[in-house]
């Protein structure tokens, strides 16, 4: 493992710092929206962000008194390649012909030959609302039960 992974991985070890950089994923923060968003002090965030930023974690650029973290993707993208060697090969996809064969084999056996036809659509509908009734009486039910007081428990 080469000396930047192993600093990648230390930076990453502490719970905090992952939590920082989960913070930093959608935006750059300044470091008071950090404090206000995870509730740590200030000098802990700024602990923190310094071993991020000497990891190559993140990034911080000076706005006058403020001093905006944003994530460094060159260093996650390294961490990402390196974890990427731990995964297998992903296998050749089948061509699309032989999946559409048997999508259509397998829709054959199970679709009746007048399906489409009104009446049929009619019956499809009306067992879906059979269905969908019948799951709210059965979880209405349920619900009833569950309000019963229980029997040789004491509560």
């Amino acid at each position: 493992m080469s000396v930047a992974i192993d600093e990648l991985f230390a930076a990453l070890a502490e719970p905090t710092r992952r939590r920082i950089m989960e913070e930093l994923k959608d935006e750059a923060l300044a470091v008071g929206m950090l404090v206000e968003r995870l509730q740590i002090s200030q000098p802990t965030v700024s602990k923190h962000l310094k071993v991020l930023r000497e990891a190559s974690l993140v990034n911080m650029t000076a706005q006058g008194q403020r001093r905006i973290y944003a994530l460094d993707l060159a260093a996650i993208e390294t961490l990402g390649q390196w974890c990427a060697d731990f995964l297998p090969e992903p296998q050749p996809a089948e061509e699309p012909a032989a999946q559409l064969t048997e999508v259509t084999a397998a829709t054959a056996a199970v679709m009746p030959a007048n399906a489409g036809t009104p009446a049929t659509t009619a019956a499809q509908q009306l067992g879906r609302t059979v269905g969908r009734s019948l799951e709210h009486v059965t979880g209405r039910a349920h619900e009833l039960i569950e309000r019963f007081p229980r029997f040789g428990r004491k509560r």
